[in-house]
C-alpha cells in the first residue's frame, strides 16, 4: 500500500469515497478535518467507500481520512440505566452541554461518564480461574438494581488481583496473571451477537398486561413480535404501556427515524412513568436510544444494533430484557437510501435485495438463553418491533419480510383506532405462533381452561363477523334470536375484554387472573343467554344492560 495519506475523492450525502485506503469491512475511520466518525462499507482495490454517521455538509474533497483499526462498538457497564443515547452511543445530554442543541460535526462523548464513581463489591478472589461471562462482583447502580460486573466474552485466565472499592469505568479493578487489566466496563462490536452457553426454549410468556395480547396473541419470553400499523393507530402508546407494565427487568427503547416531536414526547413522558412494582421511575430500568428522522441515516441504520447489543449485555447479567424498536420501517428506509447511493441492485420498491436477510439476522438475536460463566443463570431478550407501512398497506416489503421471521404479529387497524378502541388490534389479521407453548403457564397462573376460553372467544368474534356480513346483505331483521345474542355478546367481549384504557389507574394493566375472570364472565353471559333462548324466551326479553354494567365495573375495579 502506498504511504500516501488517504483522502476524500467523492462525497454523496453520507457516503464518502476515499483512496488510497485498504481497510477491513465496517472498520471505523475519522473523516475530514472535523474528524467525523464513519465506517468502511465497501472496498474496491485502494478505493474504500465509507458511510459517515454525522451530517456531511461542508465536507470537501481532498480532506484526510484516518482509520481507527476497530469496528463500531458499544461501551457496556454501570451508568447505562437511565441514559439517553444517539444511534452510535453518544449520550445526548453531555453532547448538548458541549455543542448546544444541535450536534456539531466531530462531537465526541463516551457512552459512560468517565468521572462517575461506583462502589464495586468483589465476589471472586485472586488465584481463581475466570472466563468470559463470570461475575467478578456487583454494583448497586440504582436503588434495588444490582449490576453484575462480568468478565468480557473471549477473555479468560488466572485472576491475579481483584479489589473492592470505589472506581470509575476507566480504573482497573484487577488483572489476570498474563497482565490483562479488568475494568467495570468493556466494549463489544454492535454487529456481532454476544455468545451464550445454550439457546433455550421458553414456556413462559412475555406478560404484557394487555388483555388482547396475553389472551389472544401471546409472545413467549425471548420471542419476537411485530406491530404493523398506519399513522395514528397507537404504536407508540402500546410500546410505552409495555415499557411500563410488561414483566421485564430492563427496557431498551430505540426511537429509529421517528419524528422529533414524537421522540420529544417519549423523552418527556418516560421519566414521568412510574414502575408499579417498585414505585420508582421506569427510567431507572430503561435505556433510550434516539435517532430522529432529521439525523443522519447511517446512524439510524446502526441504532438498532446498538440497542440489541445493550439488551444482550443486560441479558448476560441474568435479566429479562424487552427491546422495543419504533420503527423498523425507518431502519429499512435507511438501508434503502444507503443501497441506492452504493448503486446496488434494487429489490421490491427500491429496498435492497438483502432486506429480509438482515431482518432475519437481527430477529435471531432475540431468545432465551443459558448464559456463559458462573454462577449459572438464564436471561432473555424479547424484541417488539413497530412497523409503519405506508397507507397501512401490509403487503409492502418491510412488513412482508418481517412476517417471515416474526413469531407474532399484532396488526393495528386504523378503523378501530378511529373508534377509540385501544389497543386497536385487528384480531382477524393478527396471529401468534407461541400460543400453545405458553398456554400451560397461563392455565397455571391465570385460570383453568385458558386455551378453551381463548378458542371459544375467537370463534365468537369470527361468528359475529360472519353474521354482520349477512345482516349487511339481508338486513338485521332476517337474523334469528340466537344470531342477535351472538352479536350482542361479541360486542360486550370487544368492549370489556379486548378494549383497555391506557390512562385508567385500574384498567391500564390487566393481570392474567383478571383477564381470565373477565373473559370467563363474558362467556358465561353468552351461555346463560343461550339457556334462556333454549327455554323458549325470545331475545327481546333478555336484558343484557345490567350484565354489561357489571362487567364494566369488574373491568374498572382494582380486583378481578
Amino acid at each position: 500500500m502506498s504511504d500516501e495519506t488517504p483522502r476524500i475523492r467523492r462525497v454523496a450525502g453520507s457516503l464518502v469515497e476515499v483512496s488510497p485506503l485498504r481497510a477491513a469491512l465496517y472498520e471505523l475511520a475519522l473523516v475530514g478535518d472535523q474528524k467525523m466518525l464513519g465506517e468502511v462499507i465497501r472496498q474496491r482495490g485502494d478505493l474504500a467507500t465509507l458511510q459517515v454517521y454525522e451530517e456531511t455538509t461542508g465536507l470537501c474533497v481532498g480532506e484526510p481520512v484516518e482509520v481507527m483499526g476497530a469496528t463500531l462498538t458499544a461501551q457496556l457497564g454501570p451508568g447505562l440505566l437511565g441514559s439517553v443515547l444517539d444511534g452510535i452511543g453518544r449520550p445526548l445530554e453531555r453532547v448538548a452541554e458541549a455543542t448546544g442543541d444541535f450536534i456539531a460535526p466531530g462531537a465526541r462523548a463516551d457512552t459512560l461518564a468517565a468521572d462517575a464513581r461506583w462502589h464495586f463489591t468483589a465476589t471472586r478472589s485472586a488465584g481463581e480461574r475466570v472466563s468470559g461471562g463470570d461475575v467478578l462482583g456487583t454494583i448497586e447502580e440504582r436503588p434495588g438494581m444490582l449490576h453484575r460486573v462480568l468478565v468480557p466474552p473471549l477473555v479468560s485466565g488466572l485472576l491475579a488481583t481483584l479489589t473492592s472499592g470505589e472506581f470509575t469505568v476507566t480504573d482497573p479493578i484487577g488483572a489476570l496473571a498474563d497482565g490483562t487489566p479488568l475494568f467495570l466496563s468493556h466494549r463489544w462490536p454492535v454487529r456481532t451477537a454476544r455468545p451464550v452457553l445454550e439457546r433455550l426454549g421458553s414456556s413462559r410468556p412475555f406478560v404484557t398486561g394487555q388483555r388482547v395480547f396475553d389472551l389472544f396473541f401471546p409472545v413467549a419470553e425471548g420471542g419476537n413480535a411485530i406491530v404493523p400499523g398506519g399513522f395514528g393507530t397507537g404504536k407508540t402508546i402500546i410500546e410505552q404501556s409495555l415499557a411500563k407494565f410488561a414483566e421485564a427487568d430492563i427496557v431498551v427503547y430505540v426511537g429509529c427515524g421517528e419524528r422529533g416531536n414524537e421522540m420529544t414526547d417519549v423523552l418527556t413522558e418516560f421519566p414521568a412513568l412510574v414502575d408499579p412494582r417498585t414505585g420508582r421511575p421506569v427510567m431507572d430500568r430503561a435505556v433510550l436510544i434516539v435517532n430522529t428522522s432529521n439525523m443522519p441515516v447511517a446512524a439510524r441504520e446502526a441504532s438498532i444494533y446498538l440497542g440489541i447489543t445493550v439488551a444482550e449485555y443486560f441479558r448476560d447479567q441474568g435479566n429479562r430484557v424487552a427491546l422495543m424498536i419504533d420503527s423498523t420501517s425507518r431502519w429499512a428506509e435507511a438501508l434503502r437510501e444507503m443501497a441506492a447511493r452504493l448503486q446496488e441492485m434494487p429489490g421490491e420498491e427500491g429496498y435492497p435485495t438483502y432486506l429480509a436477510n438482515r431482518l432475519g439476522q437481527f430477529f435471531e438475536r432475540s431468545g432465551r438463553s443459558k448464559l456463559l460463566g458462573s454462577p449459572a443463570r438464564e436471561g432473555a431478550v424479547t424484541i417488539i418491533g413497530a412497523i409503519s407501512p405506508p397507507g397501512g398497506d401490509f403487503s409492502e416489503p418491510v412488513t412482508q419480510a418481517a412476517l417471515r421471521v416474526a413469531g407474532a404479529m399484532w396488526a393495528l387497524d386504523a378503523q378501530l383506532a378511529h373508534q377509540r378502541h385501544y389497543p386497536a388490534v385487528d384480531w382477524e389479521t393478527s396471529f401468534s405462533l407461541y400460543a400453545e407453548q405458553v398456554a400451560p403457564w397461563f392455565t397455571e397462573h391465570g385460570g383453568a381452561c385458558w386455551t378453551a376460553l381463548r378458542q371459544e372467544l375467537m370463534a365468537l368474534l369470527q361468528k359475529e363477523r360472519e353474521l354482520r356480513d349477512i345482516a349487511s346483505l339481508v338486513g338485521p331483521d332476517a337474523l334469528e334470536d340466537h344470531d342477535h345474542l351472538v352479536i350482542e355478546a361479541a360486542a360486550i367481549v370487544r368492549e370489556v375484554v379486548l378494549r383497555q384504557n391506557a390512562y385508567h389507574p385500574h384498567d391500564a394493566i390487566s393481570s392474567p387472573q383478571k383477564t381470565h375472570a373477565l373473559a370467563a364472565a363474558a362467556l358465561e353471559l353468552l351461555h346463560k343467554g343461550e339457556a334462556q333462548l333454549s327455554a323458549g324466551s325470545p331475545f327481546s326479553s333478555i336484558d343484557l344492560v345490567p350484565a354489561r354494567r357489571a362487567l364494566m365495573a369488574m373491568r374498572d375495579g382494582e380486583t378481578p
